[in-house]
């Protein structure tokens, strides 16, 4: 995140931010009189750009723990390694995960600040005097930002409010209206910065260092509709996504990189070996890339754990926003899903025979061609194999999990221990439009 902008954040904007720690149906009454006004914040182009880099800060070091490491937990990529009660809670899964559980409770809580500081920033950057590729920029980011949490949401939870509401009765909607306005996000997103590049003062004063926002607003809007079964708009998506650009979140001494700090400082979880469902080959090189061999289990479960590395290896590790190798998975799966079984065995090979070389970040799994089966059934596992070890917590394995037709809660063994978490205790306390919990 930009240097000259994190005082501005922590001093003029930290009552902004107090307001915007909300979950969906609670009050926003909530004031401090030695900080500015979230209507002076709101009002001013100095303060809605430094919302738009608090943002950003806000989604890379806190809400994408939630993304990879709970959800991660819960489909297997990830162990725990501690007592703490609400841990072994997510890890056992089924009718022990309750809406009291504070890591479910966090993924619902922290989407819910990204979404409203980037619904604050669409409402009000229209109306602030600023250059033109400085609002097309922010209006283009709040629309990635939101978007993302809205998706996260999706991934997690049956049905979620589509944004905050301060009388606390936010409507649910379905996972599948979630994904819809993610979708148009992203494309409003585009047609924005399409209208209007973003300026070179929005570039280097509120985008994050590293950060490509054209091109993640693509890699987000393939990600969204294959999950919501568009698989022509998914193909056109990721063929638009340079296979050589890379877009990440950057971190330093204060901003740090959340999963090592749970991993190597808390010491709250580890990576699960063969990347938790023994989808591996011999010789797989992301195997190497992203574990080190350890040889140890974890703690209280007993389950075989490795030493993270990969994206996550020091403290000030930048984590890619997404993995040029998801683009041809996506492709294929959005093939497979039209009949087109060659199509798509041709796009999980540019995957399998890919080199670390041949990769922007360096992933790369030197494998043979697909030689199995050329069958619906064969051809989508193989896909599952394939995005579990090039996408390894990337924060996309529940929803594979349940898309791809892996066993779940119910089966034995399982390969994720709930499909859907329950709706926090808190939310359901607020706001009378909560829904019943999904049975599992």
């Amino acid at each position: 995140m930009k240097r000259k902008y994190i005082e501005y954040v922590a001093g003029t904007c930290f009552c902004l931010l107090l307001l915007f720690i909300v979950y969906t149906g609670c009050s926003l009454d909530v004031t401090n009189p030695n900080s500015a006004s979230e209507e002076q914040v709101l009002t001013t182009q100095e303060g809605l750009q430094a919302v738009g880099v608090a943002m950003q800060s806000f989604y890379a070091t806190t809400s994408l723990e939630a993304y990879v490491l709970f959800t991660g937990t819960t489909s297997r990529e990830v162990a725990i390694n501690t007592t703490f009660q609400n841990l072994i809670d997510l890890e056992a899964g089924g009718n022990q995960l309750d809406g009291n559980n504070g890591n479910v409770a966090a993924v619902w809580a922290r989407s819910y600040r990204v979404i409203r500081m980037a619904s604050d920033l669409l409402e009000n950057v229209p109306n602030v005097q600023m250059a033109a590729g400085t609002r097309s920029g922010l209006i283009a980011l709040a629309s990635l930002y939101k978007a993302m949490a809205l998706g996260a949401l999706a991934q997690a939870f049956e049905q979620a409010p589509l944004d905050v509401q301060a009388e606390g009765q936010a409507d649910f909607q379905p996972r599948s209206e979630l994904l819809a306005e993610a979708i148009q996000l992203c494309n409003d997103g585009l047609a924005e910065i399409d209208a209007q590049a973003p300026s070179s003062a929005f570039n280097a004063n509120v985008l994050g260092s590293g950060f490509d926002l054209r091109n993640t607003l693509q890699a987000y809007r393939a990600r969204y509709n294959l999950f919501a079964g568009n698989n022509q708009q998914a193909i056109e998506a990721a063929n638009a996504v340079d296979p050589n650009a890379t877009s990440v979140f950057t971190y330093d001494a204060l901003n740090t990189n959340p999963i090592y700090d749970a991993v190597f400082i808390a010491e709250d979880w580890a990576p699960r070996d063969d990347f938790g469902v023994t989808v591996t080959e011999p010789g797989d090189g992301r195997l190497t890339f992203y574990m080190v061999p350890k040889d140890t289990l974890s703690d209280p479960n007993g389950l075989q754990v490795e030493e993270l590395a990969g994206f996550f290896a020091t403290q000030t590790s930048p984590i890619p926003a997404y993995l040029p190798g998801e683009m041809p998975l996506i492709r294929a799966e959005a093939m497979l899903n039209e009949g087109d079984i060659p199509g798509a065995i041709t796009e999980i090979n540019s995957v399998r025979t890919k080199t670390a070389a041949e990769d922007p970040f360096g992933v790369g799994a030197g494998l043979a061609e697909y030689s199995g089966p050329q069958t619906e059934e064969a051809v989508r596992e193989e896909i599952f194999r394939q995005r579990r070890a090039e996408l390894f917590l990337s924060g996309v394995s529940l929803e594979d999990s349940r898309r791809l037709d892996r066993p779940g809660p119910s089966s034995d063994p399982f390969q994720r221990n709930r499909n859907f978490y329950p709706y926090p205790t808190q939310e359901r306390l607020n706001n009378p439009n909560t829904p019943a919990d999904p049975a599992n």
